[in-house]
């Protein structure tokens, strides 16, 4: 009739059991530093052990991920045994010499050392391929330990559906089960949240958007500078007679915190039982780099207002606390987070929310009884089975845990130092000249990095991204699809385009009176044409796996595009090759 097991059936359940991670400091010994150096150093047969991973003692009892599991691996850590500055024959030709003045303008960076112990055991793969990955916004870069220990774990499992009660069903179960666990802790969660699975993101702030009790009076307020994704829940609410309210934002992204209140309190629900109101925060913009003071949430609240934060681009380089921050729901994407598993994300969110959202049908996994023909459906017993349409991604449910055990070792680290390489990256970009008329080589779009980070545990006011135009010496843009495929060609991947954030894009554009002009059924090509140029940025984002050589590849990528020796014959190709790396 629905998804119930009979509750008699009780089968000896394979039980599983992860051990907490060993303590990521444990087994690295911090030797005397050079006075010349300034080098922390380690012997590198005791190498960062990332996961330490268990079950029953009936079944096998798994290890970490250790060098001493992987001879080739072993081999390669064994030829640098530097934990914190990379050796010279690590950095391309002229880095170094970059890399000891950066230190120098930005010693904190030393603090950071752990994380390149990690560029070197988890992302061998890039120096190896010659890749320079500045796409972190995109998705971030999965850990090659967290791939080998998921892909152990499946190999020497039994894992079934959920929905039954065999013991490679209560297997996949358990580890369902222990993934909501690690993600409420993860952030903190209080006892009245828990977990929703869904694809992604953008199926989290859905589910959300068709479930609420939108109707006449309602109020959908949300900011300009939001992902699409956000921006659709608007069709559930107008659909229903809600009013939609933008919150306007700035040149450089983001929104005023005045006006916002403002527009706040203009828009709130006008008692306690009227027509409910939904507020929709972006915690972190992924194409104008501004980071919203969570702050308002509590005013929102205070105010009436449902609140619902679209985490995804936050939660990969800032810690999150939903017990300073309550917000009624969260979305994230772990991907967004580590890299692995895509297809899995979550909705973060309060019971007593749930319970106030009506979903528009009903399927598999979300029922206990179904009349046939008939009316009658009785919802599953527990209220996030009532969100988690058909069989959940149970497969990859143990990489999750493990992503964040990894994640939340390196997490205290990452403010400070992607404050470093954004910072000095804006700087340097930013002094590069075309020789011939002095115009600049690029012009940084997004919002730039302001308080100093100094400190681990400091939170930067920012991201970790720099949107931006390249610039030929007449002033005129370049194409973005030509940088696009000029940066293919060099190996670096970025991105090009609006980044899925039409009102943040204009906003640092400053085409939004353009914005304001379009029409049922224009087409991007239609906007182009009016605007007169390519629309979009190049972005350049920064994550857990970044590091100076990145950055520095990034530099050297844009001093090639002010030589035009150098930019002539990749624009030839990229005329001769017809479209390629179109920006969209």
């Amino acid at each position: 009739m629905g998804n119930s097991q009979s509750s008699s059936l009780n089968y000896n359940a394979r039980s599983i059991r992860r051990r907490r991670s060993v303590p990521i400091l444990s087994g690295i010994s911090l030797g005397c530093a050079s006075a010349h150096s300034s080098v922390f150093s380690c012997d590198s047969s005791q190498e960062i052990s990332h996961f330490s991973l268990g079950i029953d003692e009936k079944h096998k009892k798994y290890r970490d991920c250790s060098s001493e599991d992987h001879p080739s691996s072993q081999a390669t850590l064994r030829s640098s045994n530097v934990a914190y500055v990379p050796a010279a024959d690590s950095l391309g030709a002229g880095a170094a010499t970059g890399y000891e003045q950066f230190l120098r303008d930005y010693p904190q960076y030393r603090l950071t050392w752990i994380v390149d112990s990690l560029r070197r055991s988890d992302y061998r793969r890039l120096s190896r391929l010659g890749e320079t990955y500045v796409d972190y916004m995109g998705g971030s870069l999965y850990p090659e330990s967290l791939i080998r220990v998921h892909t152990e774990f499946l190999s020497e499992n039994i894992l079934g559906n959920t929905h039954s009660v065999s013991n490679s069903s209560r297997l996949s179960q358990r580890s369902a089960d222990e993934a909501r666990e690690a993600i409420l802790l993860f952030f903190k969660a209080p006892p009245e949240y828990t977990v929703v699975f869904t694809p992604n993101a953008s199926g989290a702030l859905k589910l959300v958007g068709e479930s609420y009790p939108f109707t006449g009076g309602s109020n959908y307020v949300l900011c300009s500078d939001s992902h699409n994704s956000v921006h659709g829940i608007r069709e559930f609410a107008s659909r229903r007679s809600a009013q939609v309210v933008y919150i306007p934002s700035t040149h450089h992204g983001g929104f005023d915190a005045n006006h916002a209140k403002t527009l706040l309190l203009r828009n709130r629900p006008r008692a306690k039982d009227a027509a409910p109101c939904l507020f929709a925060l972006t915690g972190l913009s992924n194409i104008t780099n501004s980071k919203t003071p969570l702050s308002i949430v509590e005013y929102a609240s205070s105010l009436g207002y449902h609140t619902l934060l679209d985490a995804a681009a936050l939660a990969a380089t800032s810690p999150i606390s939903l017990i300073e921050t309550p917000v009624d729901a969260m979305a994230v994407s772990f991907y967004k987070m580590f890299g692995f598993p895509t297809g899995v994300g979550a909705l973060v969110v309060k019971k007593s929310f749930l319970k106030q959202l009506k979903r528009p049908w009903f399927a598999g996994g979300t029922v206990d009884v179904v009349q046939v023909p008939g009316h009658v459906v009785t919802r599953s017993r527990e209220i996030y089975e009532q969100f988690e349409d058909g069989t959940i991604n149970y497969l990859t449910l143990p990489a999750v845990t493990d992503g964040l055990r990894f994640l939340s070792a390196y997490l205290p680290f990452l403010p400070m130092r992607l404050w470093c390489l954004t910072d000095f990256a804006v700087k340097a970009l930013s002094r590069l000249r075309h020789e011939s008329t002095g115009i600049p080589v690029v012009r940084i779009l997004s919002r730039r990095p302001t308080n100093r980070v100094s400190a681990i545990g400091e939170q930067s006011e920012t991201g970790s991204t720099i949107s931006l135009i390249f610039s030929f010496p007449t002033g005129e843009m370049i194409p973005n699809s030509f940088v696009e495929y000029a940066a293919s060609k060099k190996s670096i991947s970025l991105r090009t385009g609006c980044m899925c954030n039409p009102g943040g894009a204009a906003a640092i554009l400053g085409i939004e009176d353009h914005m304001e002009q379009l029409y049922p059924g224009v087409t991007l090509k239609d906007f182009e044409d009016v605007v007169g140029r390519e629309l979009g940025v190049v972005r350049i984002s920064l994550g857990l796996g970044s590091n100076f050589q990145d950055v520095w590849d990034v530099i050297q990528f844009a001093s090639i595009m002010a030589c035009e020796q150098s930019r002539n014959p990749l624009w030839d190709s990229w005329t001769e090759a017809s479209g390629i790396g179109q920006a969209i």
